[in-house]
């Protein structure tokens, strides 16, 4: 029994040692100083104690004597500690019902047109849409006349180096621009409807989107709630469709997401950030759109969501098609990225089988953090518990307050994905931590706080590669 402790301790010290190098080299890459030096000091001392542990039984000391029971000792306290970590303490039947379990009142549809991003970015004085909405709304005119006002350009806040990376988003937004019209974004059918099981229908779509370049999918049937009642985003001067009901007959949604950058992400709020938002939001449309016309030549109807054209509400999608939960800041937080994705999808009447919401323990990880609330320059996300919102129970963003700092600064923030703790790479030591933080509450407890000290409470943005620098030094 003796031997059999020494050598399981032996082991656990060993793998102790080898866990806390990886995530020395892992902060290196990352280019995380603060952490990479704790991990360092981390590593070293665990190292220094398995030497000092192997020293100690080549003398025989574990062999006899009170020395016996050290490793024994030792073997208990290490097993208590794994066992802490790695038990499942239940599940969370909010979670697993995905958006129906935080429903608590009446939903109503949300109207297209009332959306800050609509409001702030389509609307102009002197247009008819613009007086027939504010007439309607004349509690927004104000403050969206001011904000409209006081913007400033693209790729303000990397002045006076703002002119390539802002060429970078600009080059980007094109792509979903030319994808939509509705010739792109909902395909006319092609023949005949070729005969699939569900089963082998879903295996088809799911491994086409990965083809594509999706990095998670998902199906959902569509709740009529996360439909947009009105059309309210117009591009390519159809404005006739402004205002226009919308009615979607697809019974199912296939969802996806697409990883952002870890490094590009960690600039944010400057230019570099946003050219990675926006090459998602490319990708994504170029998947969606490719996905419809893949559906359409199965002769079934279906139309893609995407940056320039959605009938839908995508994080509640994403949530209901299993990629991930609802967070404070009102981002999706998966397990491989956390919020770190930008999420498209196509709408159907292609028979799917269905996945199943997830439970991370996200609103439990979210309740204790609030990383991302104390980090918004805006004050836009909310420090404090869930309210009901529409007839939901969740964290309401301030999207007023949000959109008016990315006016100021000329681009779209993204600090509070960037400081989240589950956003970091993808990284051995940190798919460990987002295993452990989704299975109990005491493990979320002890690496919210390890985030702190290792990241600090308030992360700065890092330097952006040299193709996407924005303060004239090549990195």
């Amino acid at each position: 029994m003796v031997n059999i402790s020494i050598h399981l301790v032996g082991l656990a010290l060993v793998v102790q040692a080898s866990i806390g190098l990886a995530f020395f080299v892992s902060s290196i890459w990352e280019k995380e100083k603060r952490a990479a030096v704790l991990g360092g000091i981390q590593f070293a001392l665990m190292l220094g104690f398995a030497v000092f542990f192997f020293s100690v039984k080549e003398t025989g000391f574990f062999e006899s004597g009170s020395g016996r029971w050290v490793p024994l000792a030792m073997l208990i306290c290490f097993l208590f500690v794994f066992l802490i970590l790695f038990k499942k303490t239940g599940s969370h039947p909010k979670a697993l019902a995905g958006t129906k379990g935080f429903i608590c009142g009446d939903v109503k549809r949300v109207d297209e047109r009332e959306i800050v991003f609509s409001r702030g970015r389509i609307l102009r004085p002197g247009m008819a849409q613009y007086d027939e909405f504010y007439s309607a709304h004349p509690a927004w005119e104000a403050a969206d006349g001011e904000r409209r006002k006081n913007a400033k350009p693209p790729g303000y806040i990397d002045r006076p180096y703002e002119g390539p990376n802002k060429a970078g988003v600009m080059a980007q937004q094109r792509m979903a621009l030319n994808l939509s019209t509705p010739d792109r974004y909902s395909p006319t059918r092609a023949g005949s409807k070729i005969n699939l099981s569900p089963e082998e229908a879903t295996q088809r779509i799911k491994g086409f989107a990965g083809h594509l370049g999706a990095d998670l999918v998902g199906i959902t049937e569509i709740n009529p709630l996360w439909v947009y009642s009105h059309r309210g985003m117009i591009f390519n001067e159809n404005w006739r469709d402004w205002g226009r009901k919308i009615e979607l007959h697809h019974k199912y949604a296939v969802v996806f997401a697409t990883e952002m950058s870890f490094h590009l992400t960690r600039t944010a709020p400057h230019t570099a950030s946003a050219v990675e938002v926006h090459r998602n939001y490319a990708l994504g449309a170029f998947i969606s759109c490719q996905l419809a016309a893949y559906i359409a030549h199965l002769g079934y109807s279906a139309t893609a969501d995407h940056y320039r054209h959605y009938d839908t509400l995508m994080v509640p999608l994403a949530v209901d098609a299993g990629l991930g939960e609802l967070s404070r800041m009102g981002y999706l937080i998966t397990k491989p990225f956390g919020p770190r994705v930008r999420l498209g999808a196509v709408t159907t009447d292609l028979p799917l089988i269905t996945d199943k919401p997830l439970d991370l323990g996200v609103e439990d990880f979210c309740n204790h953090c609030k990383k991302c609330a104390l980090t918004c320059p805006s004050g836009s996300i909310p420090l404090g518990d869930q309210a009901e919102v529409n007839g939901i129970k969740r964290w309401k963003l301030d999207a007023e307050t949000c959109f008016e700092y990315w006016g100021k600064i000329g681009t779209g923030c993204a600090i509070c994905m960037s400081v989240c703790p589950w956003s970091h790479a993808s990284t051995l030591p940190h798919k460990i931590v987002r295993a452990l933080v989704s299975r109990n509450k005491i493990s979320r407890r002890l690496f919210i706080s390890l985030d702190d000290i290792f990241y600090g409470k308030k992360p700065k943005p890092v330097e952006a590669p040299g193709w996407a620098r924005f303060n004239g030094r090549n990195t």
